[in-house]
């Protein structure tokens, strides 16, 4: 069975991309807490992911590549809104680190993530790193696209209040479909 490790977490406004990166944009055929099914347009490619319920920061993830027309007729299929975001990856010491700048009704949002190998796997932390958001469901994906980061009211914790000129800057460069 796949297993995804991954830890995530919110980015300071010291960051900066380094290249164009790559345009995403996914939607959710099931949003269930036991099961999500992602449709993904990313680039050029298309994915099929279904995901289990978390476990931690572990769970079971299958992934398979469609063509993109597909892709592009199951993300039709999905309940609005999609997830529009641009991904930037930076190698730091032998990690990977993945990191999205949100667009549309997610704009502001930036988090890094990183996927390991196991659980106990010590990494070291970028300078950009804020807040561990690991396992704080508003930041799933398949929860933004159930209440999007824009709509999170003053009382709800946001961090940090404004992302800045540089997150805003970038989200714009994510095309519209």
């Amino acid at each position: 069975m796949a297993v995804e490790i991954e830890r995530k977490f919110l980015v300071r406004e010291n960051w900066k991309p380094k290249g164009a990166g790559v345009r995403i944009a996914q939607g959710y055929l099931s949003r269930e807490p036991m099961r999500t099914v992602r449709v993904r347009v990313k680039g050029k490619k298309g994915y099929l992911t279904v995901k289990g319920k978390n476990e931690g920061i572990r769970r079971a993830e299958f992934e398979y590549e469609v063509p993109l027309a597909d892709a592009e007729a199951m993300l039709a299929l999905c309940a609005p809104p999609i997830i529009e975001k641009r991904r930037y990856i930076e190698r730091i010491e032998g990690f990977r680190w993945e990191i999205d700048v949100f667009a549309g009704e997610n704009e502001g949002l930036c988090v890094a993530e990183i996927e390991l190998s196991d659980e106990n796997v010590d990494f070291p932390l970028p300078p950009w790193a804020g807040e561990e958001v690991s396992g704080d469901a508003r930041y799933y994906n398949s929860q933004l696209a159930r209440v999007p980061y824009r709509t999170w009211s003053q009382s709800q914790p946001r961090y940090p209040q404004s992302h800045g000129f540089a997150f805003e800057r970038k989200a714009q460069d994510v095309e519209k479909r």
